[in-house]
Parts: structure tokens; C-alpha cells; sequence
């Protein structure tokens, strides 16, 4: 499974003093659950972050943010943001902030 490291690196940077953060390895690449949903990822150089269905059209508005279409359509809810998106650790904890704010809002797993 291919993902840049130091796009990882930058997450799990972002994520340090989080409770219930676990990785794991899927989509082929590495993904960050939060307590048991998966919150945000990255593929190969890019973010891929879960936005839920009501954030989705804001979410596909911000630079660098397109359609997480992994599986050939688009997944309603996922996006993927590519490293302008992200260049800045502004850029990229605005997002996952975003995301745990979704994925906080789920039902426990």
C-alpha cells in the first residue's frame, strides 16, 4: 500500500493529543478511525477525508477538494484533497477538524 509518509507524519502530528485514535491500513492506503469510524486517510499524496452527507457540496467547494471515487463513483460523503489543498498545517487541520466534528456526531461503534 502506497501513501506519502509525511503526509501521515502530519496527521498523526494534528491528532497527538486525541482520544480513541487508531490506524489502520485500507482504501490502499492508511486511515486514522476515530473512535471506531474512519475520520480521515491518506492515498498515495492525497488526503481523503470524510465529511459526511450534509458537508459533502460545502466540503467539494474548498481548494484541492474533489470526489473520493475510489470505487469507480463517487462515495457521498468522502472527499479527496490533494496536496494544495493541504499544503499549509492550517489547510490540513481545518480539515480534521472537520472530519471529527462528522464522525463525533455518529452513534458509538
Amino acid at each position: 500500500m502506497a501513501f506519502d509518509e509525511g503526509l501521515a507524519q502530519r496527521i498523526r502530528d494534528a491528532l497527538r493529543d486525541r482520544r480513541g485514535i487508531v490506524e489502520r491500513r485500507m482504501f490502499g492506503g492508511l486511515a486514522f478511525m476515530s473512535h471506531g469510524h474512519m475520520s480521515v486517510g491518506v492515498v498515495n499524496d492525497t488526503l481523503m477525508a470524510r465529511v459526511g452527507p450534509e458537508g459533502y457540496a460545502a466540503a467539494l467547494r474548498r481548494p484541492g477538494a474533489r470526489p473520493m471515487d475510489f470505487t469507480g463513483k463517487p462515495m457521498k460523503g468522502f472527499v479527496y484533497v490533494t496536496p494544495e489543498g493541504i499544503d499549509s498545517d492550517a489547510a490540513l487541520d481545518s480539515w480534521i477538524v472537520d472530519c471529527l466534528a462528522f464522525t463525533g456526531s455518529l452513534p458509538p461503534k
